[in-house]
């Protein structure tokens, strides 16, 4: 085994620096020269003509009279934030009113922006705090925005480039985390300090309301506004998945008295409780991943009457619930195929959606809290997008819906289940044509529980299935698809769960004779590039080809790399030789082997992305070359976490992955 001691490629670390910069671009020519060509162009094409087609469904978000929406297309490739009112939208060419022009703001202000979001201020929404990142990156710049003259405020609320979050307490006072100066972040790299900043006085005299620990993962601070039922909250996040809350009563800190671990969603009277671990109350216990709901002056107050609004079963899970004003809204996954439930608060009983089409998925794209509207998207690996209208509980129209970018004649979709190292039966959707053993693209993820639910692609059905390809997505141990226990079983010492399950459906998909092992291709990108990075080292044998993006690899310094320090709760502790005992066993930068046989690899990150370091692309990378393998590589200078900043850089970066998979699983040769 090669193990790097003193890790001699630490100096690919260093994110602009020019040693660095120039190794990029000794990497980045020679993939694009080996990638390149008609078939790579037209995929190319073939992408960005999906993500760009004014046939999308434009999805949209209610705030007051308006519906909201970011766009970007062809003429607008950084995107234009625009409104139209529900009767034009209803229409098949709506008006839309452009608020904000992110291109033209580009222009004027000599800045690669590119959109993070809006926050606006509740009922009035006469003010948003616009977030735009330089190039992609998490970190962005947040400026005050007038709604009613369209313009940025003059000396208003304005924030330097850091993670920020802001609410809004009234028009003029926001709580903000941000980054103050020296020792306000904490060691993941998040604000650890929540401040009240007041219109008119400098950020630095803003006054400290609250402060989390220098080893937590952020500070919290949020402000709910709802007429009648207005709540500010703070607290801290202790690990990924831990925090303490407080509710704020009379300039006093209340701590809310629920498991650190759990959801929370104030909604009115209301509080509902999303428990992740079992939790015993008196002399009941309530099971993982059910939905609690109890009033929440009454439970401040000490009581403990608490009613099971949903309890999972062995097939069944708690994907999301949605608040309008008098509904829950409840999607909820049945061997990962969606369900939707509308729940009435006080006798919290359910029943189903009426008019939900019977396809794979249908997620809530908006609920309006003030009211009772809800858009609801419902789409499947081989039916385009349908955007669905009404009220909560009532009939449902179809207002829009998405064309087919490609044709699903004779394309099936089945489910199967794969038998893992400790006989967990482990799903995972086929889509394509099976007729004979075919070019295989097998998808993962296995984290942070994190779903991966069936969805309508338009970009892998034109890239990949119209040219006879199969698709393969699949749903590990490590995901939330089985609730929260499909992912706590799979954390920290049991992190090769995740492993052994994504290699038992690579063997199970040749064992069916869906594919062959030179025909199978996987990717995977951040946590699921740390997937590709233990396929590549621990089971080359499975696979005909991988693509790793935006990786994690080095996990003997995650922790140390930008955001990292924030996942130590899903990964362990590297400092800690307990945790380095069964980290080391499966980090891909520390298991390289000169002596491997290892497939073709792909892997490509992003300079800009300030979550997952590119350091670990670049150094495993290195690695593998000094062992003698041949890699691809590829980095976008711009991009952030996602690796495109837009439409026509996610188009490049999908065509270096169909094509590279296309050529390696057909017979191709790069070189």
């Amino acid at each position: 085994m090669w193990v790097a001691d003193d890790d001699p490629h630490l100096w690919l670390e260093d994110i602009t620096g020019d040693d660095a910069l120039e190794w990029v671009r000794a990497h980045n020519d020679p993939t694009l020269e080996a990638l390149g060509g008609e078939r790579f162009e037209t995929i190319r094409g073939e992408l960005l003509e999906v993500l760009d087609t004014d046939a999308r469904i434009p999805y949209v978000r209610r705030r007051g009279e308006y519906l909201y929406n970011f766009w970007r297309d062809e003429a607008n490739p950084k995107g234009v934030w625009r409104r139209t009112t529900l009767e034009s939208y209803r229409t098949d060419e709506p008006e839309w009113d452009v608020i904000i022009d992110v291109d033209e703001l580009a222009r004027e202000d000599g800045e690669n922006w590119v959109w993070s979001g809006a926050e606006v201020i509740e009922p009035e929404y006469t003010l948003a705090l616009i977030s735009l990142s330089r190039g992609g990156a998490d970190a962005v710049v947040t400026r005050e925005f007038d709604m009613r003259t369209r313009a940025f405020v003059t000396d208003g609320f304005h924030l330097p480039e850091a993670k920020s979050s802001t609410s809004w307490e009234d028009e003029n006072t926001l709580l903000v985390c941000t980054d103050f100066g020296p020792g306000s972040m904490t060691e993941s790299g998040y604000p650890r300090v929540a401040k009240r900043w007041r219109r008119g006085e400098p950020l630095e005299n803003a006054e400290t309301v609250y402060e989390a620990e220098p080893t937590d993962i952020r500070v919290i601070a949020g402000v709910d506004r709802t007429p009648g039922y207005e709540h500010t909250r703070l607290g801290r996040y202790t690990d990924f998945y831990n925090r303490v809350r407080y509710e704020v009563r009379d300039g006093e800190l209340v701590l809310i008295d629920v498991p650190t671990d759990s959801t929370l969603s104030l909604h009115q009277e209301w509080m509902l409780i999303a428990l992740r671990t079992e939790w015993q109350v008196g002399e009941v216990t309530y099971p993982a991943g059910s939905l609690l709901a109890t009033t929440f002056d009454e439970y401040l107050s000490g009581a403990r009457d608490l009613t099971i609004v949903y309890e999972p079963d062995p097939h069944s899970c708690l994907s999301s619930f949605s608040w309008t004003k008098d509904k829950l809204i409840l999607v909820t996954l049945r061997d990962v195929v969606s369900h939707i439930e509308i729940v009435t608060p006080g006798t919290w009983e359910r029943r189903d959606a009426p008019d939900i089409p019977p396809v794979a998925s249908t997620v809530v794209v908006d609920a309006d809290h003030l009211g009772d509207e809800v858009f609801y998207d419902s789409s499947g690996f081989t039916s385009p997008s349908r955007l669905l209208y009404g009220t909560a509980g009532g009939p449902l129209v179809q207002l829009k819906s998405a064309p087919a970018f490609f044709d699903a004649d004779g394309i099936e979709v089945e489910q199967f289940f794969a038998t893992s190292d400790d006989g967990t039966q482990v799903p995972y959707f086929v889509v394509g044509r099976r007729s004979e053993p075919a070019p295989t693209y097998l998808y993962g993820y296995g984290g942070f529980q994190s779903a991966q639910t069936p969805g309508y692609g338009g970009g892998i059905g034109r890239a990949w299935l119209s040219r006879g390809g199969t698709f393969v997505q699949a749903n590990i141990r490590g995901g939330g698809e089985y609730g929260p226990q499909w992912h706590t079983q799979a954390m920290r010492e049991n992190r090769h769960l995740v492993y052994e399950d994504f290699a038992a459906i690579a063997a199970d998909l040749v064992r069916r004779g869906i594919t062959t092992v030179d025909q199978l291709g996987a990717s995977g990108g951040s946590n699921g590039g740390l997937l590709m990075g233990v396929m590549l080292t621990q089971y080359p044998e499975l696979f005909g080809a991988l693509v790793c993006s935006v990786p994690l690899l080095d996990m003997k310094r995650f922790h140390l790399l930008l955001a990292g320090a924030s996942w130590v709760a899903e990964y362990g502790n590297p400092d800690d030789p307990a945790d380095w005992e069964f980290i080391s066993k499966y980090s891909p930068y520390q298991n390289i082997s000169a002596d491997g046989k290892y497939p073709p690899i792909l892997i490509t990150t992003s300079t800009r992305d300030d979550r997952v370091h590119p350091g670990h692309a670049r150094k495993m990378t290195a690695a593998l070359e000094a062992a003698g393998h041949r890699v691809y590589y590829y980095e976008n200078i711009e991009g952030g976490h996602g690796g495109a900043a837009d439409n026509k850089q996610a188009a490049f970066k999908g065509a270096l992955t169909y094509e590279f998979l296309w050529r390696m699983l057909t017979g191709g040769n790069l070189d």
